[in-house]
């Protein structure tokens, strides 16, 4: 990846977690670990590879992306309105009465969700759907799917990697964002997941380990996903739940927590800290 767009990538992570905080602190409680550790993930297929327009978000030809677990919406919605797929006024009535914004992402509401999610275990399936129907019908557009700990706890992640395999779906990349933590604890006291990349390479896929946080390291992976012919494709992603608020990180009780504006205006100090470094960075690799 070239210098500039790798630049413009972290700023724009940190721009996308301050707009999630920003939505969720105005709520007062959300999936505040569970959204941040996803966002580099959503920042690369949103700003660098998915095809898709805000104008017609239905468009039939364009990727598609599944958030299985779908507890991280307001992450999502935060990258949608920052794409003009609605006004980011919209982000401050997340979950409230009447909102088109729910907790939960939902396809008959928000403009650019593709699938409602939510019960842990479903989104894998979905894509597998999504993807198969694109060959049908002979569409160039891939299918995306984002799953957790949670779905790799659910056999009908299992049954839709079987099915993804034997139809040989090289349409569909899908990502595990692989925090380690679930709403009730570390998930290896709730559903140990060992040698989790060999599970997905023994069920056909083409399986890839990488830092979820690494913006380069998940592009240079998904360059190769999208590369591959004949499997579908998933990209373990080790990430950190809360990634962005160093006191809450990696504490499964983030899972959904209160966030007061004390706690937001911490986060956008830190952030601001951040950015600082990456444009002290930048002045130093310019020529």
């Amino acid at each position: 990846m070239k210098t500039e767009d790798l630049r413009m990538l972290k700023e724009k992570a940190l721009d996308i977690r301050r707009l999630t905080v920003e939505e969720i602190a105005h709520l007062g409680i959300g999936h505040v670990g569970g959204c941040l550790s996803v966002i580099e993930i959503l920042v690369l297929l949103y700003y660098r590879h998915m095809t898709h327009d805000p104008a017609n978000p239905s468009r039939e030809d364009r990727d598609k992306f599944v958030l299985s677990k779908g507890h991280a919406g307001p992450a999502l919605y935060a990258v949608l309105a920052d794409r003009g797929f609605f006004p980011k006024d919209l982000l401050y009535t997340l979950n409230q009465g009447g909102t088109n914004l729910p907790s939960h992402c939902d396809m008959n509401k928000t403009p650019g969700i593709d699938m409602t999610t939510g019960s842990l275990g479903q989104g894998l399936s979905a894509a597998v759907g999504m993807a198969l129907g694109h060959r049908l019908k002979n569409l160039s557009g891939r299918v995306f799917a984002l799953i957790g700990d949670g779905d790799t706890n659910e056999g009908q992640t299992w049954e839709a990697a079987m099915s993804a395999s034997m139809y040989g779906l090289s349409n569909l990349i899908a990502f595990t964002d692989y925090n380690k933590m679930q709403i009730d604890g570390p998930s290896e006291k709730i559903m140990r997941l060992d040698l989790l990349q060999e599970r997905w390479e023994s069920f056909g896929w083409f399986t890839q380990r990488v830092d979820g946080h690494d913006l380069d390291a998940l592009d240079g992976a998904l360059e190769r996903a999208c590369a591959e012919a004949k499997r579908p494709s998933m990209i373990i992603a080790d990430t950190v739940k809360g990634k962005g608020i160093p006191h809450i990180e990696n504490d499964y009780t983030n899972h959904n927590m209160p966030l007061t504006r004390e706690d937001a205006e911490k986060v956008y100090a830190w952030l601001d800290r951040c950015e600082s470094e990456l444009e002290e960075t930048n002045r130093e690799v310019q020529p």
